[in-house]
């Protein structure tokens, strides 16, 4: 592949993440500081929406791998989906003028369009990997481009939210204008993946999948339901810590004014760490790096829990170490599906990488929203009141959810990562017998 094509593809991903991260830091900030929810009313409407999701995840993949037009399988979707989900994301993060009743359905409609929106233009962008290039180590280059896009983009979200918010006489207004920036920044960049993009891996013409063949391409793969764990670990992780990053500053370290200042110094570690991804995944194995990554992150966990609210240094130490060992983390789970679609290709005569993706998205979806919803429900638990000072069992709470959750996942993910079978050797052999063979040139009967 081509650099432009690879930056192409990339960008979109940037995109994207304006709308991911600004959902995933401050939605829940915004439904309970600005909108005036309770937090175990937004955990209710974060918890509908990822229902939403376990239909329209699974429905737009089999829609998308089963789309025929001279654009392509995939790309024409990122065209139809973009406005309208520049329209919903500002809308979400609008405050409407309705009594306490009127705010929640508000809440319940926008976000819940939101995700079915989101699904529509990021599960065919996902699926794209895979029909970019079926190169191991290209595909590995390829997500580290992705995410190191991905990773600007929320360094965008996670350090100017509160400082452009702030320029407002209100917070509701402040949000507001900063989705109206962020819908035109996205649109614009999925428009230019789409231009400098071209599918070049494609089922084979006399493929005609049916249900169940997706299905199979699903649950029979069984790399692929590992690699679903490690997504699911990574992104349960990942939601924890974005989504109480704002209540421990505000809180616990009773320091807001240091949000950005710790989102910007996470973040540039994960950008510089991006770097070493390829090396170590061509060292040691896409496992073998992800081992390291989740290893180096417990580590640090630990370090965190045991750190005093004054200590302010080494939480900004232990996080930074958290962030660089989720690096490979959140760059290898991405490089690692496009393999499994192959698998499936070889195993059982069935490329249906649609289906594949849109799992693997909804069990993202899934950790996301048992992160935001639990957090949101522990939060509601432990006697959270916004904008008051929190009692000392509250504060501990916040503590232990900040740091002894993602060591618990991290800890799974190292098993998960030391079962995973598609090593490059493995790969190799199974592009080898699809070139030399009619095996996968044909779905099952």
């Amino acid at each position: 592949m081509r650099l432009k094509e690879s930056l192409g593809y990339a960008i979109g991903d940037l995109g994207i993440n304006l709308y991911f991260i600004s959902a995933m830091t401050y939605l829940l900030l915004f439904y309970t500081d600005v909108m005036g929810l309770s937090a175990t009313a937004a955990a209710g409407v974060i918890a509908l929406a990822r229902v939403v999701d376990a239909i329209t995840d699974p429905l737009m993949g089999m829609l998308a791998e089963r789309t025929r037009t001279r654009f392509g399988r995939l790309r024409p979707w990122l065209i139809l989906g973009a406005l309208p989900l520049a329209a919903i994301t500002v809308l979400t993060f609008t405050v409407p003028d309705l009594d306490d009743t009127g705010k929640l359905w508000w809440a319940y409609t926008t976000y819940l369009l939101f995700g079915v929106l989101y699904t529509v233009v990021t599960i065919p962008y996902s699926a794209l990997t895979a029909s970019l290039t079926d190169d191991y180590g290209a595909r590995t280059q390829l997500s580290t481009w992705r995410m190191a896009c991905a990773f600007i983009g929320a360094f965008v979200v996670s350090v100017g939210t509160i400082p452009f918010v702030e320029l407002f006489d209100s917070r509701a207004d402040g949000f507001q204008a900063l989705m109206v920036v962020f819908a035109f920044i996205s649109t614009g960049l999925l428009l230019i993946t789409f231009a400098t993009t071209k599918e070049r891996v494609v089922p084979p013409v006399e493929q005609k999948l049916t249900f169940r063949h997706s299905l199979q391409a699903v649950f029979l793969n069984p790399p692929l339901l590992i690699v679903i764990g490690i997504f699911c670990c990574g992104m349960l992780s990942f939601t924890v810590r974005q989504t109480l990053t704002a209540y421990y500053f505000i809180y616990y370290l009773e320091r807001p004014d240091l949000i950005p200042d710790f989102f910007a110094a996470t973040l540039l570690v994960m950008l510089l760490g991006l770097v070493s991804v390829p090396m170590l995944a061509a060292r040691f194995g896409k496992s073998g790096a992800l081992i390291m990554g989740a290893g180096l992150s417990v580590v640090a966990c630990l370090g965190f829990y045991i750190t005093t609210p004054d200590a302010v240094g080494w939480v900004f130490f232990w996080g930074c170490l958290i962030a660089l060992g989720g690096t490979p983390v959140a760059v290898l789970g991405w490089a690692m599906i496009p393999d499994t679609v192959e698998y499936a290709q070889w195993k059982l005569g069935i490329r249906a990488d649609g289906s594949i993706y849109s799992m693997a998205s909804f069990f993202q979806k899934l950790a996301k929203a048992l992160g935001g919803a639990g957090v949101a429900l522990g939060l509601g638990m432990a006697g959270y009141i916004a904008n008051q000072t929190q009692n000392p069992d509250t504060l501990t709470r916040i503590h232990e959810m900040f740091t002894l959750v993602p060591l618990i996942l991290m800890v799974v993910l190292i098993v998960l990562a030391r079962l995973h079978p598609l090593d490059e050797q493995a790969h190799t052999r199974i592009k080898q017998a699809l070139a030399s063979s009619s095996a996968g040139s044909a779905p099952l009967k």
